[in-house]
């Protein structure tokens, strides 16, 4: 599907709209360091704006490289790695954290459901998304609920809401850009459970881009049903633009017109919100973060 530039006119208003909502509640997060250790990834190097330390985290980041035309298409249908092992969160020389603000849940949230294939077969890189939940001490949380949501290869969310009932702040037509098969979807959401070691795995596609936002995915973590953190991660900035510039899924939509360094929401730290990114054997992304809550 082609966005619009009326939709591309209604995407700019989330600047303002998420500057003002951004709230700060006393939580914490760190990313975890280094490459993985699981042996299935391969071509990992540090680079582009997430390639130093988040500061005073003790953490830092990893970027792959490699060859545009080496990089998997085609959806999760396509994947055939296996999920790393927990050794990839363990590379951090400490476990120190900061404080952090909670990032705003955004316009385009409305509950979804327990999955760990949140594709709804869509096209795009795919990606293995695992996130890790621990404490302040470094112990992990098990039992508690992830929820992801992020837009499609052109920077466009899903919108069928059946079934959901939290969607009091979706705004559908921003979001969907009343795209039919968008409205029709619940295409890149989803919600796991942590295991014993804290952890939750996603089998999605790496997201598109939209006006005014550097690429993210948003995430909720929950426990007895009460919010603990409501937050985002980003890419890479020098990732994005050769992803959106080279791949065939992306190309179309060109490269984006935000980055971690001037997006609004993300603001300075923007470091503490980098993914760890590597690639796969079969060619697929694998993108890895730590979640610490007090």
């Amino acid at each position: 599907m082609t966005q619009s530039t009326e939709f591309n006119t209604r995407r700019k208003t989330l600047k303002s709209i998420a500057s003002l909502a951004v709230a700060t509640p006393v939580i914490m997060l760190t990313g975890c360091g280094g490459s993985g250790g699981s042996g299935t990834t391969t071509n990992t190097s540090s680079g582009g704006s997430s390639s130093s330390g988040s500061s005073g985290s003790g953490s830092s980041t990893t970027t792959p490289t490699a060859d545009n035309g080496s990089w998997l298409s085609g959806g999760t249908d396509s994947m055939t790695a296996d999920f790393p092992a927990d050794s990839i969160f363990e590379n951090s020389s400490t476990c120190s954290v900061e404080l952090t603000g909670q990032q705003t849940e955004g316009p385009c949230y409305f509950d979804s459901d327990y999955l760990d294939d949140i594709s709804e077969g869509q096209t795009g890189l795919p990606m293995q998304l695992c996130l890790q939940l621990i404490d302040a001490q470094c112990n992990p949380l098990s039992g508690y609920e992830i929820e992801v949501w992020h837009c499609d290869v052109v920077g466009i969310y899903s919108g069928d809401t059946t079934g959901s009932s939290d969607t009091n702040g979706f705004n559908s037509s921003f979001c969907t850009g009343n795209d039919s098969e968008a409205l029709q979807a619940r295409w890149f959401r989803g919600i796991a459970v942590t295991d014993s070691s804290g952890r939750v795995n996603f089998k999605t596609c790496f997201p598109g881009w939209y006006a005014s936002r550097a690429i993210h995915i948003h995430f909720r973590v929950k426990n007895n049903n009460n919010d603990e953190l409501i937050s985002q991660f980003g890419f890479d900035d020098d990732f994005c633009t050769d992803i959106c510039t080279s791949h065939s899924d992306y190309i179309n939509h060109g490269a984006p017109d935000t980055y971690l360094t001037n997006d609004t929401v993300f603001g300075s730290d923007y470091n503490e919100y980098v993914f760890n990114l590597e690639q796969n054997d079969d060619g697929s992304l694998l993108a890895y973060k730590r979640i610490i809550i007090s």
